[in-house]
């Protein structure tokens, strides 16, 4: 009996062992299948994508930030360029013995306890072989004695690269600001890791930040070898930089500069029009800053310095200050006089003011009898005052914006304030109110509500000047058609006769004629009162904050003519007094540069010296009054070769 069980059980434990062998045997083909095929998978269709992914382990890219393309004048001269900048960073893979050498950088480069925080911080969440900054902007001493310690110094890599160089300083601070570091706001929103590069800048204002596409260039790269753990092993390729584009600007720079110089010690703007074509020859607000500074970082004194300076050199009032403009708007009251069909010929007797009910509105001096030629000449109140009423202030509102005034224009500045051409809707809308008669003799005169910017004062004067609606542009190759002026040519004359009257007869500036021979210009001074009147001085003397503002617009030839200005002197006190004198001289440059330049030599010997001088010896004052140590003298920038004056020339590199 036991012999069979035996037997039967062998055969059933021999047949569920093939059984299972050939299960198990399957399942090990099927793996082994499933295994080759993705195995080839990976091999051979994802072959390129992991080859990436483990040459990324062994290569790493270092950028190198692009040089910014030149920003040049309409000659070629250039206004923008770079120069060369010596720098020292830190490989922290290569770093050894991390406190001697910082105390050795310390010494060497005269780095501050701020200077030494910051590196130390950076070190602590640097890669292996990426690069961080310990100084820039070094002068030759400084890198040189670094250089020739090398040895000494593991880990250490002084580096000469690019810069951004200004050569005329303050005087193109606000046209075309500065450069700076990404803030981390900006790497955020981009994540660009060139943002992240010791040595790259970016635009921070003006046309500089405008301009940034067209300026910036594309970064280099250098590859180097690392370990696993990111240690360096060696340095593999470089790939250079590809320079941004050259901008070419309407901008005079020999003009821009001049004109800086010319304001002085004095708070305002100047901005100068080629009235053929709308071209910009000079935009400039003074005090200004020196973009040198803000784009090597400037100092917190400096940063102080100038924001407490009630001259607002931070300010850029070309286009963001606003002002009452005063009798420069009577050009265009006066032409929408005429536009009414009021006589040009008629008579205003001006007895030294214009009584509106119980109220009266003074005149700057008694006229007699005026019609509209010499009420522009002699900037009667009283001749406007009395028509102005009579035609209302829509059709003055209409005039006004024909002319360019209340319009934001299409210009690569960062922003401007359009300022308020004020009607009986627009107050209504604004205050809920009526418009009354006596809002309308205020605006006539441009007081009251009337707010305009020194670019739109230039703009008017070039559009009457031209009798077209010229549209501004500040860069070559920007197409502006030339569209006819909306009024009469026969209107436009009696205006402009009016101005050359102003200069060149029995007007209020005749102080002011140029000094050369059958060259006329014409203009119209304005004084603007200030908000806020104190003493009894009325805005003609007292503290500098509350006297009035001198403005003037202009144009010459008067018989064929060529360039437009306006000129805003804050708390000048008057058109005449203090801002023709300065139009007279920009306008002789365009001229006359050798007797415009003998004339600013004369200014400068009495106001201690060109702009640097006197910032120089601004900041200086300012540091020994709030008992800080004198500035160290910096070594002169090396600027590149300067670009051929050929327009569609690129410049050297």
């Amino acid at each position: 009996m036991n012999g069979p069980v035996r037997m039967i059980t062998d055969a059933q434990q021999n047949y569920s062992f093939s059984r299972r062998a050939m299960v198990l045997g399957g399942g090990q083909a099927a793996l082994g299948l499933i295994l080759a095929a993705r195995m080839t998978w990976l091999s051979v269709y994802e072959n390129d994508k992991y080859k990436l992914m483990a040459e990324s382990n062994r290569v790493n890219l270092t950028l190198i930030p692009p040089r910014r393309g030149w920003i040049v004048d309409r000659h070629g001269v250039p206004i923008a360029n770079n120069r060369t900048d010596f720098r020292v960073d830190i490989i922290p893979d290569r770093l050894e013995d991390k406190d001697r050498v910082l105390g050795a950088l310390r010494g060497l480069l005269s780095l501050t306890a701020e200077d030494m925080e910051r590196i130390t911080k950076d070190l602590k969440g640097a890669a292996g072989f990426r690069p961080i900054q310990v100084a820039e902007n070094l002068d030759w001493e400084r890198y040189a004695a670094v250089s020739v310690r090398l040895p000494e110094l593991p880990g250490v890599a002084p580096t000469r690269g690019f810069a951004r160089n200004y050569p005329a300083g303050a005087a193109v601070g606000h046209l075309i600001g500065y450069v700076g570091t990404a803030t981390q706001e900006q790497f955020k929103e981009s994540k660009d890791p060139l943002l992240l590069t010791p040595g790259f800048k970016l635009g921070k204002d003006g046309v500089e930040k405008t301009m940034e596409d067209r300026l910036r260039g594309k970064p280099g790269a250098k590859r180097v070898e690392v370990t696993a753990r990111g240690k360096l092993v060696r340095e593999l390729a470089t790939r250079p930089d590809e320079p941004g584009q050259t901008l070419r600007l309407t901008i005079d720079a020999g003009l821009q500069e001049f004109t800086a110089r010319r304001l002085g010690n004095e708070s305002g703007s100047v901005t100068v029009f080629d009235v053929t074509n709308g071209d910009i020859l000079a935009l400039v607000s003074m005090p200004s800053y020196d973009p040198n500074a803000f784009s090597d970082g400037i100092s917190t004194t400096e940063w102080k310095m100038l924001s407490e300076d009630d001259h607002l050199p931070l300010m850029n009032k070309t286009f963001q200050g606003l002002y009452p403009p005063g009798s420069t708007f009577k050009p265009a009251t006066a032409l929408a006089i005429l536009g009414a069909g009021v006589d040009p010929e008629r008579v205003v007797y001006c007895n030294g003011g214009y009584q509106l009910g119980n109220r009266r509105f003074g005149c700057l001096g008694r006229h007699g009898p005026m019609t509209m030629h010499t009420a522009i000449a002699r900037s009667c109140n009283t001749y406007f005052y009395t028509i102005g009423r009579e035609i209302g202030i829509d059709p003055i509102a209409a005039a006004a914006r024909k002319l360019g005034f209340g319009e934001e224009f299409d210009l690569p500045v960062p922003s401007q304030r359009y300022g308020t051409v004020p009607d009986t809707a627009w107050k209504r809308r604004r205050y809920k109110q009526d418009w009354t008669q006596a809002d309308t003799l205020n605006a006539s005169i441009g007081q009251g509500y009337v707010l305009v910017s020194p670019f739109q004062l230039a703009l008017a004067a070039a559009r009457i000047a031209s009798s077209r609606a010229l549209l501004p542009s500040l860069v070559i190759g920007d197409p502006r058609p030339p569209l006819r002026l909306d009024f009469p040519e026969e209107h436009l004359a009696i205006v402009r006769a009016g101005m050359d009257e102003v200069v060149n007869g029995r007007g209020t500036a005749g102080a002011s004629r140029l000094p050369l021979d059958n060259i006329r210009m014409a203009g119209k001074t304005g004084t603007a009162q200030v908000r806020r009147i104190m003493d009894s001085n009325r805005g003609q003397g007292g503290e500098w904050k509350y006297r009035d503002h001198g403005l003037f617009i202009c144009f010459a030839p008067v018989d064929n003519p060529r360039y437009a200005a306006s000129v805003v002197i804050e708390h000048g006190m008057g058109g005449s007094r203090a801002a023709a004198p300065v139009a007279k001289d920009v306008l002789t440059w365009l001229f006359d540069r050798q007797k415009a330049l003998d004339s600013l030599a004369r200014f400068e010997a009495e106001w201690g010296g060109d702009i640097r001088t006197r910032m120089a010896a601004k900041e200086a004052a300012y540091r020994a009054a709030n008992g800080l140590p004198p500035l160290a003298p910096s070594a002169a920038p090396t600027p590149e070769p300067a670009p051929s004056a050929t327009p569609a020339a690129e410049p050297a590199r």
